[in-house]
């Protein structure tokens, strides 16, 4: 099998996996309990959480875990938009957003918010100068993801977070941090409310945390947690852990894997810029790890299965959009014939020069066949 469909969600690591069977087996107790078992579980919860606060440079006060980026995104923006309603009643956001951003902004709109949306270039970037009139009195929350998960486009939110405090000093920044944790290096200090989900670091699923800075308001959209929590139940320990494992994994060496993982996007786009009807959706503001390509004149839920034959994994663009054109494509180059045919290729530090060779030979036996057939 070769997998190549790294945005979608990562395979656990053994050793995370040894992780969490190990905490599930002997760490089972509810962290509240005040028995030897519990307290042995309430600590080993907090030395999880200790190591995540460090790993990310941030406090442990300072996050929620959730299970994964969507709750996250829910509980940001709904939480910030409620807790800070009296401000204003217009929120802004990019036009290449994950689709839980959209369905959040659609419920918001039901109930009397005001969604501005900003364009992005050519590259991928936000349009800077739209954003600066966009963020206005009204703006209460800004959302950007820093990485596009069907492109890679890497937004700097550094300047990102300067035009929106100019404009706006009370205005939230809130990003999904889902595709850039443990492929870029991130500066948790440029949002004040980000998503990051574990089972994008090579984690288990059902995982993540919700980012919030020190006297960021939210207001929390669940109901029966512990004080100043946000999030309420009981902790879910092994999950915990393991993901605190698989975050120090992906952060370890991340110079050396970006550079492994280049190469072999830069092999990828030198072999497929040879056909005629292929386009390349990447621009030098992407990252490596997320390739996207346009193949016009085929659907690419045909070429998606063709390569399944030869158990080759990819997609179309974010799973949560599967079969659908990319909007993120469409934002970028304005091209309806391009978004409907892209496809998406993720690669990762695990892939094999070895596998990027057959799917390459499985690309152009398949192309050639599909293109007769055109």
């Amino acid at each position: 099998m070769i997998y190549l469909d790294y945005s979608a969600t990562t395979p656990i690591l053994p050793e995370v996996l040894d992780s969490y069977n190990k905490v599930t087996e002997e760490y089972f107790a509810n962290t509240q309990s005040i028995h030897k078992l519990g307290t042995k579980s309430n600590e080993l919860l907090k030395s999880a959480t200790k190591q995540i606060a460090e790993l990310l440079g941030i406090n442990e006060d300072e996050f929620d875990y959730v299970s994964g980026a969507t709750e996250a995104n829910n509980m940001a923006i709904l939480g910030a938009c409620e807790a800070n309603k009296r401000f204003g009643n217009r929120i802004c956001v990019s036009k290449m957003e994950h689709p839980s951003i959209y369905g959040i902004c659609k419920h918001l709109e039901e109930k009397g918010y005001i969604i501005d949306y900003v364009g992005v270039t050519q590259e991928g970037l936000i349009d800077l100068d739209e954003l600066k009139q966009k963020v206005t009195p009204e703006t209460i929350l800004v959302s950007i993801a820093c990485v596009n998960s069907e492109t890679g486009a890497r937004q700097p939110l550094g300047a990102i977070r300067q035009i929106i405090k100019k404009n706006n000093p009370n205005v939230l920044f809130h990003s999904d941090l889902t595709q850039a944790i443990g492929k870029v290096p991130v500066r948790m200090l440029y949002v004040d409310l980000g998503s990051i989900s574990g089972e994008k670091v090579y984690g288990p699923g059902g995982i993540g945390l919700l980012y919030h800075a020190r006297g960021v308001k939210i207001k929390p959209i669940q109901f029966g947690a512990h004080d100043g929590e946000l999030k309420p139940g009981t902790k879910p320990l092994p999950l915990i852990v393991s993901f605190s494992k698989a975050l120090r994994l992906a952060l370890k060496d991340m110079d050396k894997k970006e550079e492994q993982i280049r190469k072999y996007q830069e092999r990828i786009i030198e072999h497929l810029s040879s056909y005629p009807n292929v386009y390349i959706n990447t621009s030098k503001y992407c990252i490596p790890h997320i390739l996207n390509i346009s193949i016009i004149g085929v659907q690419p839920e045909t070429f998606i299965h063709a390569l399944e034959a030869d158990d080759i994994y990819l997609s179309s663009n974010t799973a949560c959009y599967s079969g659908k054109p990319s909007p993120s494509v469409m934002a970028m180059y304005k091209d309806e014939a391009r978004s409907k045919s892209s496809i998406r290729i993720s690669l990762s530090h695990l892939t094999l020069p070895s596998e990027i060779n057959q799917f390459l030979e499985s690309f152009s036996k398949h192309y050639a066949e599909l293109m007769k057939l055109n």
